[in-house]
């Protein structure tokens, strides 16, 4: 399965100044429980934000200026290249998670099967937006609201292709 896997604010907002602009307890839960032991391709400013390879995944980072290759990390220069790396070296064993940034979701959004999203309910101020997609080629479905006291609430929808 080719999924891809992000977060954004009512207004779409994914970042602001190269980081993620808000700081949610139990936020990215979904996402580790969805990704360990799959394969996880992200842009290079992504990567650069995280610092490392992400424990536990397969980790492929679409980048033309630089290059990362050590245990579990592998770079590669678009993101076709990354679909075929990932197809030569596990084949249909793993799920792929396209994981960011804005370029990398764009590119992919005619590619994916799924979409897992958590939807932030506020308007945050970003700078780094998640791309307008054509929500009627894809069946919406809400897993759960997450409302934790004093904390903006969020929501996990998952995006099938029809």
């Amino acid at each position: 399965m080719v999924a891809l896997i992000a977060a954004y604010s009512k207004n779409r907002v994914i970042g602001k100044d190269g980081k993620i602009p808000w700081d949610l307890p139990g936020e990215q839960t979904r996402f580790r429980e969805l990704t360990m032991g799959q394969v996880v391709v992200m842009g290079r400013k992504t990567f650069e934000e995280i610092g490392h390879p992400l424990p536990g995944r397969e980790t492929i980072v679409v980048s033309t200026t630089k290059r990362w290759e050590e245990n579990n990390c592998h770079t590669v220069k678009s993101l076709e290249q990354a679909l075929a790396f990932a197809h030569t070296q596990w084949g249909n064993h793993r799920d792929l998670f396209i994981s960011g940034g804005a370029g990398l979701y764009g590119q992919a959004l005619e590619l994916v099967e799924k979409m897992f999203i958590t939807e932030i309910d506020a308007q945050i101020e970003g700078d780094t937006y998640f791309p307008v997609f054509e929500e009627s080629l894809f069946y919406k479905k809400v897993e759960r609201r997450i409302q934790i006291r004093g904390q903006i609430p969020y929501t996990y929808l998952t995006y099938t292709r029809k």
